[in-house]
C-alpha cells in the first residue's frame, strides 16, 4: 500500500506542477499584454489514508490521535493579482490607461454581449464610434451637444456633423472620461463621457482572451449592472482615473517569475525522482522471489 501511494504522490506532484509551469509559462509570455494581470497557481495537499482514527480519553486510557498518510497534491486554485501596473505614455488620444480601479465595459456590435476590460488600447473606427482593436464599442454616456451633457448610455460615438458644421480638428479625454471635441471654429463641445466598472469579487470574472473578461454578474457589479454617471464616473466612488495617451502595462514581475519556475521546476523533478525511486523498490520486491 505504501509503495503504491508513494507512486501516487510522485505522480500527483508532476502533473500538479506541469499546470504550476503553464501558470507562470503564460504569465511570461505576457510580460508586454497591454493591461495584463498575473497570475498565480495556489496547491492543497490531496485526499489522506486513514491508518488509525483518533480516540479520547477513558478511565484507564491516554486519548490517540489519528494515523494518516497523504497521497499528494492538487492543484487548488488559479489566483490572480490585481495590482495596479504601470502607465506607459503613448501619446495617442484614444490610448486610455486606468490609474486605479474599474474596467471599461464594452460591446460586441454583433451579439451585443459585453465585456470588461483593463486594456485601453481604443481607436475611432470609420463610423466613429470608440473601439477595441477587435472593433467591439466602447460604452458610457453619448448624445452631448452644446449646452446639454451626455445623457444617453450606449456605444461612445463621436458627433456626426453636417456639411455646414464647423470641422471637427481633434479630441481630447480628460480624468473623469469626458470626451471634448474642439472644432476649427474655436468652440469645443463634451458629446461623450466613458464610465468605469468595479466589482465586489474581480476574481470572479472570467478570461475570454483578447483582453476581455465576462462574468460580470457572478463578480457583484458595484452599482449595479446599469452604468450610471452617480455610481460609475471615474474619480469618483472608490473608481480610478482615466489617463489619456497612455496605456497600463502588465503586472508581471519576470524576476518573482523567474524565481518560481526554479523552484517549481525543481519541485517537479524530485516528484519524478520518487517514481523512479518507487519504481526501482517495486523491482526489488518483484525480484525477492527469484
Amino acid at each position: 500500500m505504501s509503495l503504491i501511494g508513494t507512486l501516487t504522490s510522485g505522480v500527483s506532484g508532476m502533473r500538479t506542477f506541469t499546470k504550476g509551469l503553464e501558470v507562470i509559462g503564460n504569465n511570461i509570455a505576457n510580460v508586454n499584454t497591454v493591461g495584463y494581470k498575473s497570475t498565480r497557481a495556489v496547491y492543497a495537499d490531496s485526499f489522506s489514508d486513514t491508518l488509525r482514527g483518533p480516540a479520547p480519553s477513558t478511565a484507564t486510557t491516554s486519548n490517540q490521535s489519528a494515523l494518516q498518510i497523504g497521497t499528494g497534491v492538487k492543484l487548488a486554485s488559479v489566483v490572480t493579482r490585481y495590482s495596479q501596473g504601470s502607465l506607459n505614455t503613448t501619446g495617442v488620444a484614444t490610448d486610455l490607461g486606468i490609474s486605479g480601479n474599474g474596467y471599461f465595459r464594452v460591446q460586441n456590435p454583433v451579439d451585443n454581449q459585453e465585456y470588461v476590460t483593463r486594456a485601453g488600447a481604443f481607436r475611432i473606427d470609420d463610423t466613429g464610434y470608440l473601439v477595441t482593436s477587435l472593433g467591439y464599442r466602447v460604452l458610457g454616456l453619448t448624445g452631448g451637444v452644446a449646452g446639454t451633457p451626455p445623457a444617453t448610455l450606449g456605444p461612445i460615438r463621436l458627433a456626426t456633423l453636417a456639411p455646414t458644421d464647423p470641422q471637427r480638428k481633434e479630441i481630447s479625454i480628460d480624468r473623469t472620461g469626458n470626451l471634448i471635441e474642439f472644432y476649427a471654429d474655436g468652440t469645443s463641445v463634451t458629446t461623450n463621457q466613458v464610465l468605469l466598472q468595479n466589482f465586489a469579487d474581480p476574481s470572479s470574472l472570467v478570461r475570454e482572451a483578447d483582453n476581455l473578461f465576462s462574468g460580470m454578474l457572478t463578480a457583484g457589479p458595484i452599482g449595479g449592472a446599469t452604468m450610471t454617471a452617480a455610481n460609475n464616473t471615474p474619480s469618483s466612488n472608490g473608481l480610478g482615473s482615466i489617463e489619456s495617451g497612455a496605456l497600463e502595462l502588465s503586472n508581471v514581475d519576470l524576476t518573482e517569475e523567474f524565481a518560481n519556475m526554479i523552484t517549481t521546476q525543481r519541485s517537479f523533478q524530485a516528484s519524478s525522482r520518487l517514481v523512479t525511486v518507487t519504481d526501482s523498490v517495486l523491482e526489488d520486491i518483484v525480484n525477492l522471489k527469484r
